[in-house]
């Protein structure tokens, strides 16, 4: 982009900028759609990339707009870019780096500064704040751009930090002087790189490939767990391909749910309990042993000794809660690729343990049924997403964003995915508020409906953003499982002063809000309606909200981690 300029340069010829710069160096690299809020000292630089060709989508917190940039990385291999202004826009998108980070999401956080001879002898300029310093714990790289002749190269070393190895979240710090300085726009193009090769392959050691085929042919009962590092990679043909030679049950972690179809023959998800309790050999792809996990031991795996066989990417992940028999440290791809090669004639497990496995899945699942179709006014958790789960089975290729503590835990196991990379919901943190985020993105990235269950507590935290949905006219449906609370919507302050700490304003219609913005807004208080409802919805391709009326009695503490709150000692008076 060529800029005529006023700015005192020694150049008499064309001139670019660093806001120009900063434009091609990611269009230049396949990023073409930025997420953020437009403020001081970025607002032009918005407008110039709408300009410019890229998408801009603006949100109403930067929180959320840094969700989606997050999890457009996540289903694109891309850094997702988020856009903040200075101070306090940039701690507010630091929360979505800091999780993109921990859920190994490439993304890049890009914000306006303070200048830096005013900030380093902190003489109070607007907004002043050493964001570089802040930014650096919290992310896997941060960076800071004096220059503008600096740009391209910024932008690239940005770039190969968030996807190369285990991808991350990186930050970019621009102050606001850099985007308006000037120079020869020849000498500016000349400047840019374009990144090769910023993720490639890492072949696992043939002698931990031989190792690992060693322990996995010494088992009696195997048992694969599929993580979000495996969806993410897309590889799934070749997972597809280890799973079904290997003839092992599989249990996937919740966004690799529909690696394979959940309801294939050698899916252990309705056995879990069973699968980790009695399992002998355990091949981690793409998942960690954290607390999801339960660290790799205690009552959730069982008394059975156990050999694990991890791949990851990042070496110092082996051995981080127990030993790791047979690591194999590499990409995804690569060293599933090489167990197939090794694997020969393959022996498929005793049929003893894979016909147990199926067993208990039939056995859960018919016990489960009845409870799924059922048509109760209010609803319980289980009829409302027995409702859903027949969407999803009709619409396979919708985009499943799921959260909440009781919305997010039942809907789990209940609700099966068919395709990957469908299912997105709050990961390794467990954190609320990336629903609206996480579906906006979904949305813009792959132009696919998406569908959004949402607990009340949840859609709370990004709630506002159904605004930004109807402003774009996203193909979006939000459920709003309306319990009149956290966890249950029925607590009481004992002294009778204020509501209790969990609950919300009882019969909230979360549905008018969506009309406020010119979206749909519909009220469902059984099944039958809920299911009309979303599937209308769904195929108009309008910006709906369903207020799903759930009893408010049928909820539990924390969902499925209720453990995780202590307990206090102190009798209650």
């Amino acid at each position: 982009m060529n800029i005529t300029s006023a700015a005192p340069v020694a150049q008499t010829g064309p001139l670019t900028d660093g806001f120009h710069l900063l434009i091609d160096a990611l269009q230049m690299n396949g990023i073409n759609t930025i997420y953020g809020v437009p403020g001081i000292p970025v607002t032009d630089l918005g407008r110039m990339a709408q300009a410019a060709g890229m998408r801009v989508i603006s949100f109403r917190h930067e929180q959320h707009a840094g969700n989606a940039a997050a999890i457009a990385g996540y289903l694109t291999k891309r850094p997702g870019v988020c856009l903040t202004v200075s101070a306090p826009g940039f701690l507010n998108g630091l929360t979505a780096l800091a999780n993109a980070n921990t859920n190994c999401f490439p993304m890049i956080l890009i914000s306006g500064s303070s200048e830096r001879e005013i900030v380093d002898l902190q003489q109070g300029d607007y907004e002043e704040m050493d964001q570089l310093a802040i930014a650096k714990p919290l992310c896997k790289a941060a960076y800071r751009v004096l220059r503008a002749q600096d740009i391209g190269i910024a932008v690239a070393r940005a770039i190969r930090a968030a996807v190369s190895g285990r991808p991350g979240g990186v930050y970019l710090d621009v102050p606001a002087s850099l985007l308006g300085q000037a120079m020869d726009a020849a000498e500016g193009a000349a400047s840019l790189v374009k990144v090769i090769d910023p993720d490639p392959a890492q072949l696992p050691a043939p002698d931990a490939v031989a190792r690992a085929l060693d322990v996995l042919r010494g088992a009696k009962r195997p048992l694969i767990i599929l993580g979000k590092g495996a969806a993410y990679a897309q590889v799934d043909d070749t997972i597809r391909a280890f799973v079904e030679k290997s003839g092992i049950p599989y249990l996937p972690m919740s966004m690799a749910k529909g690696l394979l179809p959940d309801t294939h023959a050698q899916s252990a998800g309705a056995a879990r309990s069973l699968a980790l309790k009695e399992a002998d050999v355990v091949v981690m792809i793409g998942a960690r042993l954290n607390w999801l996990l339960s660290h790799g031991k205690g009552k959730t795996w069982g008394r059975a000794a156990k050999k694990f066989i991890q791949i990851d990417i990042e070496p110092k992940e082996m051995d981080s809660n127990v030993e790791i028999a047979a690591p194999l440290v590499g990409d995804i791809g690569s060293c599933v690729t090489a167990l197939l090669d090794g694997m020969g004639d393959w022996t498929s497990p005793p049929a003893d343990w894979t016909d147990a496995i199926r067993a208990k899945v039939e056995a859960n699942v018919a016990r489960m049924a009845p409870k799924l179709q059922n048509n109760n006014d209010p609803m319980d958790y289980h009829g409302a997403l027995g409702a859903l789960k027949k969407i999803i089975a009709d619409r396979p290729e919708a985009i499943l964003v799921n959260e909440g503590a009781n919305t997010l835990d039942f809907a789990r196991s209940i609700i099966d995915m068919h395709q990957p990379r469908k299912r997105l919901d709050v990961g390794t943190w467990g954190v609320m508020g990336i629903g609206m985020g996480f579906a906006i993105a979904a949305a813009v990235e792959t132009g696919k409906p998406v569908l959004a269950v949402e607990g009340d507590s949840a859609f709370g935290f990004s709630g506002m953003e159904i605004e930004t949905i109807c402003r774009y006219d996203l193909p979006v449906c939000i459920v709003v499982f309306n319990n009149n609370g956290i966890y249950r919507g029925t607590d009481v302050d004992p002294t009778g002063r204020d509501p209790g700490t969990t609950v919300f304003v009882k019969d909230s219609r979360y549905d008018l809000m969506m009309q406020a913005f010119g979206g749909e807004g519909v009220t469902a208080t059984n099944p039958d309606e809920l299911h009309r409802a979303v599937a209308q919805a769904m195929d108009s391709g309008k910006p709906t909200l369903i207020n799903a009326v759930i009893d408010p009695e049928a909820g539990t503490e924390s969902g499925r981690i209720g453990n995780l709150n202590p307990q206090s000692v102190v009798s209650k008076p």
